[in-house]
């Protein structure tokens, strides 16, 4: 087994990154055919999610392999080779099986234990079945992924740790209050029909909001979720479809909107939702910054001439007699015995601060002549600390007046963008009166999140399905050796068969019968052993010499073990599905 995986994904790269390298449709279908065409590569398949993109495949050399894989994605992403090398993973045999176990368990998602990337999988396979990309190795790593990740879920409590993107993200909107509490009789627009944007409407009608609106650039696929989700047993939502171009009005009603669709730019820039707001509430948006400025010039006014007391004394800044310094550039709020006034000043001026902070009498004191400038400024410098250890203090610096802020107002409009690259632009942010969470504020809400134990349990699990895949996969490699051995003893019997009847011909057919069986018998007998015992040893850890070695010892065509090989592939291949 020779299985490598390179990929990208939240853990590894900003989301500035995995926008620009996100693949659509053809796209991936081109990067999986011109994978298997690569020299290094026989079999691939891609998983491409809203927060990884990773290719896997089964390569004969690592070195190249890993060249040429990272060479691919960068061609097929647009995203220059160099910056995207330091955002690239490699996983590589063993550590590739761990690698995409956990992934399919929800162990290395945004949001740990969401059971939706199960789906993801099982559509990266299909995909790759459909390509015929996929071989015999692939195949049975992303069934048993799937199985895997089933296993997790039903015999853990990896659901606890963890919610769904979706749910984690109106938690996030709903600050965290009860989400059911604050979305009932609220309107939701949902912008997209796809996978995510139907779990992200299922949500919201269970969360018990009002009304939800689906838009879509292909009408049909909001018609057909509406009126699933109109038709559900579990809600009574008011569900309808209306066009993408109704997007804009539509938003002026909502209250909720989420956003995942498979466009290439931005569905809902800033200027936009700052129209929405206008509209909605009458009064442009406000970024809160801006707000936050306005109020700091007022309070910055209402100092304006005010004195700055220094601390423990009554005389203000401008009353400081015999001070060296130029008093006007002190900046506001330190004293002037502090370490921000007397930053940058020269050796002379610095003697003459620390004479003066002493309680002394700044004078002058004439350079000699005759010495470098260097030997000056290093005498002034150590007499000003021979003065600050007399002295037996540090000036201090004084606290700041508080500036006052001005609190951002509630949001009116709350925005979930589940796209990958984004939906909405992320100046909208600043726009004071709406929420917007995206996938890079869910990844750094997600960051501190608790680990249960659970998730311990499950991290066993995966390293227990990894070592059985291997031993299993290890076996398989001897397999065919075992199949073409058993196969040229059958021809030895069956031509040491024909010689018997040769010589003689009188045999009835019940002597042959019973010479066939006894001689098949004592081949079978001496073979066994060693099978079983070889097909054991190829399984443990290093094993895969074994085949080699059998092929030796018992002189075997080459040609014909991989035959055999090919012959299992093409049953594999008939028989193929996912989990």
């Amino acid at each position: 087994m020779s299985l490598l995986v390179v990929g990208l994904s939240h853990r590894s790269a900003p989301v500035s990154v995995l926008e620009r390298a996100s693949l659509n449709a053809d796209a991936q279908l081109k990067l999986l055919q011109d994978t298997v065409a690569a020299e290094p590569a026989a079999e691939a398949a891609l998983l491409a999610t809203c927060n990884r993109i990773e290719l896997y495949a089964d390569v004969d050399k690592f070195h190249a392999g890993v060249a040429e894989l990272s060479t691919l994605l960068a061609r097929h992403s647009g995203v220059g080779l160099e910056e995207l090398t330091p955002h690239l993973y490699v996983h590589y045999e063993d550590r590739a099986v761990h690698h995409l176990f956990s992934v399919a368990c929800g162990l290395d998602s945004m949001v740990v234990g969401e059971g939706q990337i199960l789906g993801q999988i099982k559509d990266s396979l299909a995909r790759a079945q459909d390509l015929h990309t996929a071989g015999r190795l692939l195949n049975d790593l992303f069934q048993q992924a799937l199985r895997v990740g089933k296993r997790a879920h039903s015999e853990t409590g990896i659901d606890r740790a963890g919610q769904s993107l979706v749910t984690f993200g109106l938690e996030q909107l709903s600050a965290g209050a009860d989400v059911q509490q604050w979305a009932r009789g609220k309107k939701a627009l949902v912008i997209g029909a796809g996978s995510m944007s139907s779990l992200a409407a299922a949500t919201l009608a269970r969360s018990g909001v009002a009304e939800i609106v689906v838009a879509n650039r292909t009408f049909e696929r909001a018609e057909r979720l509406a009126q699933i989700l109109s038709e559900g047993d579990d809600t009574d939502v008011l569900a309808r479809a209306v066009p993408m171009d109704s997007v804009p009005v539509e938003l002026t009603r909502a209250d909720v909107a989420v956003s995942c669709t498979g466009a290439t730019g931005l569905v809902l820039t800033a200027d936009s939702v700052a129209a929405t707001l206008a509209g909605r509430t009458g009064a442009p948006a406000v970024g809160s910054e801006a707000a936050a400025a306005a109020g700091s010039v007022g309070v910055r006014e209402e100092r304006q001439g005010a004195e700055t007391a220094l601390p423990g004394s009554g005389t203000a800044v401008g009353g400081d007699e015999n001070c060296p310094l130029d008093l006007s550039s002190v900046p506001s709020g330190f004293s002037v015995m502090g370490e921000a006034a007397v930053a940058g000043m020269d050796a002379a001026t610095l003697e003459q601060h620390g004479a003066w902070a002493a309680g002394g009498t700044a004078v002058d004191r004439p350079r000699e002549t005759g010495r470098t400038g260097a030997e000056a400024e290093a005498e002034l410098i150590g007499a000003l600390a021979a003065t600050a250890t007399r002295v037996g203090r540090i000036p201090e610096r004084r606290r700041p007046e508080p500036v006052a802020e001005v609190p951002r107002p509630e949001p009116v409009l709350f925005l979930l963008d589940l796209a990958m690259p984004r939906d909405v632009d992320a100046a909208v942010h600043r726009l004071a009166g709406v929420r917007l969470v995206d996938i890079e504020s869910l990844a750094d809400a997600s960051a501190d999140a608790p680990m249960a134990a659970d998730v311990d349990m499950v991290r066993r699990i995966v390293a227990d399905e990894v070592a059985a895949f291997g031993a299993a996969q290890r076996a398989a490699h001897i397999t065919p050796t075992v199949v073409a051995l058993r196969s040229m003893a059958a021809d030895v019997v069956a031509g040491e068969i024909a010689r018997l009847e040769g010589r003689l011909p009188g045999l009835d057919d019940k002597h042959r019968a019973e010479i066939t069986q006894t001689v098949k018998r004592v081949v079978d007998k001496l073979l066994h052993a060693p099978t079983v015992r070889v097909k054991q040893l190829a399984a443990e850890p290093g094993g895969a010499g074994y085949a080699d070695a059998l092929r030796t010892l018992f002189d075997l065509d080459q040609e014909t073990v991989a035959s055999v090989s090919r012959a299992g592939n093409s049953t594999t291949e008939k028989n193929r599905g996912p989990a």
